[in-house]
């Protein structure tokens, strides 16, 4: 009796081990990776440009002994930017006034003796030699002083080149000079860019610039830019009429809307371009809800269901985000199911 009743319960806590095991097993929500619906749209990697950016460099030479703007100031058209030790171009110009003076004096001179040489041979006192020799004087005097001026021109000039102003108005990206370095001619002094007009440059393969339609409309996704920021609508294509020789690519430029926020030259940017099919062209990507997309550090994946409903994490290339869908770029094929809560996926597959 005791034997039976032993494995009567042995029996029991079996078909209750069972039936709770049965009870635990969770039915992972799903969905198929299905084909984008609409026009393909392939994206590029590009990079956001100034369209008017400048490296204001030294002209002449001579040590900063003045520096009045930093990075990320605002600046004018005409404002001193900074200022070149002139004191040496000073002195020259105080000796060309000086030299030019007496050359004007010297002139004074060769002018009067010249009207007194004509009215002395208009009296028969002097002769023709005489009166050429006092007329070549006064020329020679008066090339001399035109010179003196030319030269007093150039040194104001020169002297001038040590104050440098702001070319239009920008803002100051770099600044490499501090007060006290010698600025040699065709130094960078400093950079400045007017932030009010920007572009996107990207390169695209010599085959897809061929295939964008005629009045196609991109979009330009700025992912370093909060939600309402992120996706641009930029203006015309401008295609580039050369070819890189060595990587086969046409450069595309998309003016950015003007007053956009946030912008800077050198931020990352992706373009995406509506690109006609043609034959044996691959097709886009497959979808899947934004949701079941895994972040764990750099790597990007999603729970993909075997034919037993067995979830494992693959790694995937995420493409265009439209709505609530992303595309896959890679690593996922149409038709496989994906899990749609993370979260379940990873407690399915880790059991504690």
């Amino acid at each position: 009796m005791f034997k039976l009743h032993a494995l009567a319960i042995a029996l029991t806590a079996a078909l209750l081990g069972s039936g709770g095991a049965s009870a635990g097993t969770e039915v992972l929500a799903s969905t198929p990776a299905r084909a984008a619906v609409g026009a393909a749209s392939t994206g590029f990697d590009g990079v956001v440009e100034a369209l008017r950016q400048t490296v204001v460099a030294a002209q002449v030479s001579g040590a900063v002994v003045e520096l009045d703007v930093k990075a990320g100031d605002r600046v004018k058209p005409g404002q001193v930017l900074l200022r070149l030790d002139a004191r040496a171009a000073e002195r020259g110009t105080a000796v060309g006034d000086a030299q030019a003076a007496a050359a004007r004096a010297a002139l004074e001179n060769a002018t009067q003796e010249y009207a007194r040489q004509k009215q002395l041979f208009q009296k028969n006192y002097i002769s023709q030699a005489a009166l050429e020799r006092a007329e070549s004087t006064f020329k020679a005097t008066r090339a001399q002083l035109a010179a003196q001026d030319a030269q007093v021109g150039a040194a104001r000039i020169e002297s001038g080149l040590h104050v440098i102003r702001a070319p239009f108005g920008g803002v100051v990206a770099e600044v490499p000079v501090a007060l006290g370095d010698m600025a040699m001619p065709g130094r960078a002094l400093l950079t400045l860019f007017d932030p009010s007009a920007l572009r996107v440059t990207v390169a695209v393969p010599q085959s897809v610039a061929a295939r964008i339609g005629a009045g196609a409309s991109p979009r330009i996704e700025l992912p370093g830019l909060p939600g309402p920021l992120r996706w641009v609508t930029p203006g015309p294509i401008q295609t580039l009429p050369t070819v890189d020789a060595a990587t086969h690519t046409v450069q595309l430029r998309l003016d950015l809307p003007l007053g956009s926020e946030g912008l800077a030259p050198g931020m990352f940017a992706r373009v995406w371009l509506p690109v006609t099919g043609a034959a044996g062209d691959a097709a886009p990507g497959p979808i899947v809800p934004v949701t079941a997309v895994v972040r764990r550090a750099e790597m990007t994946g999603l729970y993909v269901l075997d034919p037993n409903g067995r979830p494992t994490l693959r790694q995937v290339r995420l493409g265009r985000v439209q709505g609530d869908t992303v595309e896959i770029l890679s690593g996922l094929n149409l038709g496989e199911r994906v899990a749609t809560d993370p979260q379940a996926a990873a407690r399915a597959r880790d059991p504690r």
